[in-house]
């Protein structure tokens, strides 16, 4: 679960965030005539809430909501700086915005609890990483965090490349290149012999691991994985000595001549790698004892017995019960058990029926 939603729902399951929460899941746009559609969307959601908190809550008073909800509406930073979606959650004393890199269905909710679910499925195979754009002879660094990619501003002298982290000591000489293509560097020398060449080659990824396991953040413990063509990647692997380096998933690609979107787009070999792993290890789970009835899961979230929660994304549909006006809503009764069960130290997971254990629709696997 990628860091940032582990931390939001934290807080809206802390001890010391109360209720009632009005929590409002809106699609966002950049264009002009987009973000005006998104605030009437998100004005008429209010007034809907509005009605609804006091029925459910007549002894409150809507006006501390209706201050947050106005101020957000005028916060023309906030709406041009929009994602896919947003989560806007409110209680009488805080404003909490969750940015998405997902879709949404456009919808708002008033309970005892936060609507999580969506940002539970947001965090899910969501991975934040160092990725290494590593040349022959040059390196750049990015950060992937919250499926957006960004290059990392390095710090001067960094061994960005070859002649900057290894000065007069090139043993091969006067080195020259051309670029064959965007998959490959053809080295020529004007005195240098191949294994001259090589030695730099070594000495060069030497110094680029070197600073990389000075200069990345270890409180984080973020990976590190490679954008390299792949004898890049076999001679790296052989010097590399830091520990963040995780050699078992790379992009094989020169990222030489790419652009940054171009760059992003090719780490989707790594994130689709990560995704078949972690399902892996959801599949296995099936053989631990579990319960898939919801009378028994509802008993066993509210006694924190529940170590994994996976709901199908199949049941995250619109329903009510047979009385309308009680305003039961399944995604409701979804939400109250994935707040239970993280609560009580629990993990939860929305995804696709096919990726859960046993691809159940709803099923939570017990810690005894």
């Amino acid at each position: 679960m990628a860091k940032i939603g582990k931390e939001i729902l934290d807080q809206l399951t802390s001890e010391g965030v109360q209720g009632p929460f009005v929590t409002i899941m809106l699609n966002t746009h950049v264009a002009h005539q987009d973000i005006e559609k998104d605030q009437l969307k998100f004005k008429n959601f209010v007034k809907e809430a509005k009605k609804r908190f006091n029925k459910r809550y007549p002894e409150n008073d809507w006006q501390k909501f209706q201050e947050k909800t106005d101020t957000l509406l005028n916060d023309r930073n906030f709406w041009r700086s929009a994602t896919t979606s947003v989560a806007i959650i409110l209680t009488t004393e805080e404003t909490y915005i969750h940015r998405l890199s997902i879709a949404v269905d456009d919808q708002y909710y008033v309970g005892n609890t936060p609507y999580l679910l969506a940002i539970i499925k947001n965090a899910q195979f969501n991975y934040n990483y160092y990725l290494l754009g590593l040349n022959r002879d040059s390196m750049k660094l990015y950060r992937m965090e919250n499926k957006k990619l960004s290059e990392v501003s390095l710090p001067d002298g960094a061994p960005t490349d070859i002649k900057t982290a290894l000065g007069e000591e090139i043993t091969g000489g006067n080195l020259n290149f051309r670029a064959q293509g965007s998959s490959s560097v053809a080295y020529h020398g004007v005195s240098a012999k191949d294994e001259e060449v090589e030695i730099d080659w070594v000495n060069y990824y030497q110094a680029v691991d070197a600073f990389l396991k000075d200069e990345l953040d270890k409180e984080e413990k973020l990976p590190l994985y490679l954008f390299a063509l792949p004898e890049n990647q076999t001679m790296f692997k052989k010097v590399a000595k830091n520990p963040a380096y995780d050699s078992s998933v790379a992009v094989s690609a020169s990222p030489a001549q790419l652009s940054i979107s171009e760059i992003e787009k090719g780490t989707q070999t790594i994130a689709e790698a990560l995704a078949e792993n972690e399902v892996k290890s959801y599949k296995a789970l099936i053989e631990r004892k579990f319960f898939d009835q919801l009378a028994d899961i509802r008993q066993a979230a509210s006694e924190g017995r529940i170590s994994q929660l996976f709901v199908s994304t199949s049941n995250l549909t619109d329903g009510y019960g047979d009385n309308p006006e009680e305003e039961y809503d399944w995604r409701q009764v979804l939400n109250t058990l994935a707040d239970d069960t993280i609560r009580n130290g629990g993990d939860v997971f929305v995804l696709d029926q096919n990726d859960a254990p046993g691809e159940k629709e709803l099923v939570a696997i017990l810690r005894y």
